[in-house]
């Protein structure tokens, strides 16, 4: 298993972004991209800011198989979504903001002009376990069939793109919305203008 330069370079900067921006612990998130038959996704308990070559593991997409052992304990749910959608690179982050609103609200309606144009909603998905893949696998898949990124409730953003880059910018675009929102919320003020109400916002 030989990955090449380009995807070593493009992964590690992706995952330092994420690190720097405080979007998961020292240890915690996982991103992959599609090769293929295949996909390259980090290593179980690598640490996503520092990736090192042998970090990254490329394993089958169509069912475990002797590297699945070490790759992510995600693989499951990176999986099911490169089967069910037309991602060809994912994210996996714990942003703040989107898990902070996803305990208080069953959808992220975003409230800022970049936001709705990219977004509209970003969906919160209930599971009886939010920690661990094989609910995740199952839940996960169908709702980005129709969303960029979606938010497990109490867990964290997964993001899917064409790029592993296309996907930076769904993660840190939602985050940014939710923040946004966030804060807005504590001013306890009614919004001058609000998207959500308007028609061209229910057609999505």
């Amino acid at each position: 298993m030989v990955i090449d330069d380009k995807t070593y370079e493009s992964l590690a900067r992706v995952g330092k972004i994420l690190a720097l921006r405080g979007l998961n612990t020292s240890h915690s998130g996982n991103i992959s991209i599609r090769s293929g038959g295949k996909m390259v996704i980090k290593r179980r308990a690598a640490m996503l800011g520092w990736l090192k070559r042998e970090d990254l593991v490329e394993t089958s997409l169509e069912k475990e198989d002797s590297y699945s052992l070490i790759a992510s304990t995600e693989s499951a749910v990176h999986r099911g979504i490169y089967n069910e959608t037309d991602a060809m690179a994912i994210i996996h982050a714990h942003c703040p903001f989107c898990t902070t609103l996803s305990l208080i609200e069953d959808e992220i309606t975003c409230i800022d002009a970049e936001g709705v144009f990219k977004y509209k909603r970003i969906p919160v998905i209930e599971l009886d376990v939010p920690i661990g893949p094989k609910e995740a696998a199952e839940k996960v898949p169908p709702v980005l069939k129709d969303y960029k990124v979606c938010v497990v409730r109490s867990h964290g953003v997964f993001a899917k793109g064409m790029t592993i880059e296309d996907a930076l910018a769904n993660v840190t675009g939602a985050e940014h919305s939710a923040e946004i929102r966030y804060l807005t919320m504590l001013t306890r003020q009614p919004l001058k203008r609000d998207y959500s109400e308007e028609k061209s916002f229910k057609k999505w």
